[in-house]
């Protein structure tokens, strides 16, 4: 990922959050080789050549893209990872940053940053020990080791991992199960768990929620019930 990666991507981050027709987003690599090995080090060298690299270290503010996906906290809307091959550095952090993971068998996790004098500073430092069990996740910062798909699975990182040949249908498969969802409601659970991860489970219950606050009030709220009392299929509108 080089600087006019960056800048592209904020672009589209900014037309999904918008766009409210655009009610969930698959994030995937090009090709089968990798999702994302991260950030271009050759650019990094030659901007540190040059003098014009700066220092890096937690989060991208000020930098082209911010605010990159991994800093898009406000993002209420659903965002899948599909991962085929490599998600290294900030490739992994990326995916740590959306709401499902999605893998195939021949995937690879990790975090290399600290073998080449870095840190994950896109956010791996801090979903990591927040995603996995504190000393787990130390493992892999610390050493930079490779994680497979299965052990993902296993940890509880990754939500299903499938040959690479089933790949696109069971995304597929869990994008319709969303999307059969309310809109308003599948956010009001993103915001709502986010924003009460730290809170005391009393103050969770009577915390205010924007997206719950619009979901209460939609017409959406009226449709589930009226639906399933109709024997029909709901008919959402995100309103």
């Amino acid at each position: 990922m080089d600087i006019r990666m960056h800048e592209e991507l904020a672009a589209v981050w900014d037309d999904f959050e918008a766009d409210e027709s655009l009610w969930v987003a698959i994030l995937t690599g090009a090709g089968d080789r990798a999702f994302s090995v991260g950030q271009d080090l050759k650019e990094l060298a030659a901007r540190d050549a040059a003098g014009t690299a700066g220092v890096s270290t937690f989060g991208s503010r000020g930098k082209p893209g911010w605010p990159r996906l991994t800093e898009r906290f406000g993002l209420t809307k659903p965002v899948v990872a599909k991962v085929r091959g490599y998600a290294f550095g900030g490739g992994f952090e990326l995916a740590l940053a959306c709401d499902l993971i999605i893998a195939s068998d021949d995937s690879r996790f990790a975090l290399p940053e600290a073998r080449l004098g870095l840190v994950a500073g896109a956010g791996g430092v801090f979903r990591l020990t927040r995603q996995l069990p504190y000393r787990t996740a130390m493992g892999y910062l610390m050493t930079g080791r490779r994680m497979t798909a299965a052990r993902a699975l296993e940890l509880g990182l990754v939500n299903e991992v499938v040959p690479a040949a089933d790949l696109d249908a069971c995304v597929d498969g869990w994008v319709d199960d969303i999307l059969s969802c309310a809109p308003l409601a599948v956010r009001a659970v993103k915001e709502a768990a986010a924003a009460s991860a730290h809170l005391p489970l009393s103050d969770a219950f009577t915390t205010a929620y924007p997206c719950e606050e619009a979901r209460m009030h939609s017409l959406d709220a009226r449709e589930g019930p009226r639906a399933f009392a109709e024997k029909r299929p709901p008919r959402w509108n995100g309103r």
